[in-house]
């Protein structure tokens, strides 16, 4: 079993969103966007801690008006993760939100209207250190790109991308990343293939309006789960119609089925059948729920019986096989003596990860201080 991504990243640029390196070498960041009314300060700066508690590493803030970026203000000082401003045409409210601290401008430079308004924000970003981005949607095509391909095709979204592009080249600007996003897989996945040979700039991966929980989570662990094992992307939103938390779970979902990004714990459970000795779906949806909480990687395998539950454990950090009554315990491969009353499972389980957990974390802090010390 591959114990690092066999994955060869695409190389591109690196730029700073707040102190959160997106491109180049860094790890692929999650980000989701706020559902709340922005000028509802309260609401949204708890929807902003939710998802900085499961991890998020850059969130997206819409600042439709005036208003909103007045709100914007408020929220920015009472937040911790880096914000993305996102802003339509109105260059006012991109020079607004800049001067109170955001951390990106998501404003496409084609569509904010006269060269002295581009100018103008452009070199607002320039004099902040804020980066741009440039989000191109299958679903908004400028009109005469809509007449011209009659439909959205790959080529479509990767001239509106150039577009952009090719103003902030021309204001000799190269702090920006770009998204090409499209609710259709295959056409956002040929999108983001054309501009990765295009660009080195970093890449913003999603699927857009990618539909509900279920829907949107395949959908979206599909079409990204293509373009990463191909090496490209270097940021990602999964676009959900759901609670936006659910939307950086899955988002950490996909980066650590490719090995791409380890955080939390990794659950290898087996779908059940009439060799189970106990009942594993209830055991793994409880155990699931009770260590959300925990971020240090690690691999736990719960498996039903003694098939495939041995051969599983001994390359998970922790794992268990099911046997009458008792079922077998490994700690790092190895084959404990205790055995695990099948009545009490979870109880079991939550001590003995959380245990683990905290024995990696330690681990993992020594090394670090080592490594400060020479």
């Amino acid at each position: 079993m591959f114990k690092e991504s066999p994955i060869i990243r695409r190389q591109s640029t690196k730029i700073m969103v707040g102190n959160v390196a997106v491109g180049g070498d860094a790890p692929i960041t999650v980000q989701s966007m706020t559902n709340t009314l922005t000028t509802d300060v309260a609401a949204t700066v708890a929807q902003i801690k939710a998802l900085e508690a499961v991890g998020a590493d850059i969130v997206r803030v819409s600042v439709p008006t005036m208003d909103a970026a007045e709100a914007f203000k408020q929220i920015k000082q009472q937040v911790n993760v880096p914000l993305v401003t996102d802003i339509h045409f109105d260059y006012r409210i991109a020079l607004k939100v800049a001067e109170y601290g955001a951390d990106c401008l998501r404003i496409n430079p084609g569509n904010i209207g006269r060269e002295d308004r581009v100018r103008a924000v452009v070199e607002c970003a320039r004099d902040k250190n804020i980066p741009i981005r440039i989000g191109v949607n299958g679903g908004s095509l400028e009109k005469d790109i809509q007449e011209r391909y009659s439909e959205p095709t790959p080529e479509a979204l990767l001239e509106s991308a150039m577009r952009h592009v090719d103003i902030l080249d021309k204001l000799n600007f190269d702090q920006f990343k770009v998204s090409v996003k499209a609710s259709d897989v295959f056409l956002a996945v040929g999108a983001y293939r054309l501009l990765a040979k295009q660009i080195n700039n970093p890449l913003h991966l999603g699927i857009t309006e990618a539909g509900g929980m279920r829907a949107g989570s395949v959908k979206s662990a599909i079409g990204l789960g293509m373009l990463l094992s191909e090496g490209i992307g270097d940021t990602l939103r999964v676009s959900l119609a759901a609670n936006p938390v659910e939307e950086i779970k899955v988002g950490f979902d996909i980066l650590k089925s490719l090995k791409l990004r380890s955080r939390g714990i990794n659950l290898i459970a087996c779908p059940s059948c009439s060799r189970q000795e106990f009942d594993v779906i209830s055991t793994v949806n409880e155990l699931e729920q009770r260590i959300e909480d925990i971020m240090t990687p690690m691999d736990v395998s719960i498996i039903g019986c003694i098939v495939n539950g041995p051969g599983e454990a001994m390359v998970s950090d922790l794992g268990l096989t099911g046997s009458s009554k008792k079922s077998g315990y490994y700690l790092d491969g190895i084959r404990q003596k205790e055995r695990f009353d099948n009545t009490n499972l979870v109880d079991e389980l939550e001590q003995r990860i959380r245990a683990k957990a905290q024995k990696i974390a330690e681990q993992q802090k020594q090394a670090i201080d080592v490594k400060e010390v020479d």
